[in-house]
């Protein structure tokens, strides 16, 4: 089976279906986050669960499009971040494409991995869009590392990998936590879990 038609094929009609639904999580689950100024973001667990459920391509649209679209509706910091939505679907869907959700500590694992794939993304993002400070909670963290006298560079790598390393772990227990807990009907029907091995 060639690239192409491998794609074409995770993109079936319950994985567009499952695209939509976590894409409403993202945002109401993120906004709620938002408004609380949480120190975590808890803002991909559709994303995950997408590239999870229906693997790494449908994975990394699902977080574009989570971002873009959350961007219109009334972040535009959001929309600014989409790349590292993307990102963060990618490496969740190849993830379990490895084997690395089929357990729960092997989802902490995941967490960690996406949480580097994540910071790599972000970073940039934040220094040279955003001056290093976004708005979230974690923004604290980058402050008080600003304030003890850390240069703006170091203080945001810390914030990006500290904040999202504990996002990231609790989102790939949850998400693996769901998977797990699904109807074997239900698993069956989703590309990702098949090629994965993650059949409950």
């Amino acid at each position: 089976m060639s690239f192409k038609e491998s794609i074409k094929k995770d993109f079936t009609t319950t994985t567009m279906v499952l695209m939509a639904v976590a894409i409403v999580i993202n945002i109401a689950v993120g906004q709620l986050v938002s408004i609380l100024k949480l120190p975590i973001f808890l803002d991909s667990i559709g994303t995950v669960l997408v590239g999870i459920m229906a693997g790494p391509w449908a994975g990394g649209l699902t977080g574009l499009l989570t971002n873009l679209i959350w961007g219109m509706i009334s972040s535009p910091v959001a929309a600014a971040f989409a790349p590292v939505a993307m990102a963060i679907g990618i490496a969740a869907g190849l993830c379990a494409r490895f084997g690395l959700f089929n357990v729960w500590w092997l989802a902490i694992v995941s967490g960690v991995i996406i949480t580097v794939f994540n910071a790599v993304v972000a970073v940039p993002i934040k220094l040279y869009m955003f001056g290093g400070i976004s708005g979230t909670g974690a923004d604290f963290l980058t402050s008080y590392l600003l304030a003890l006298g850390k240069n703006l560079f170091g203080s945001v790598v810390v914030t990006v990998f500290v904040s999202n390393l504990l996002d990231k772990v609790v989102t790939a227990l949850l998400c693996w936590g769901i998977v797990i807990a699904l109807p074997q009907r239900t698993a069956a029907r989703l590309p990702g879990l098949n090629k994965a091995g993650l059949k409950k």
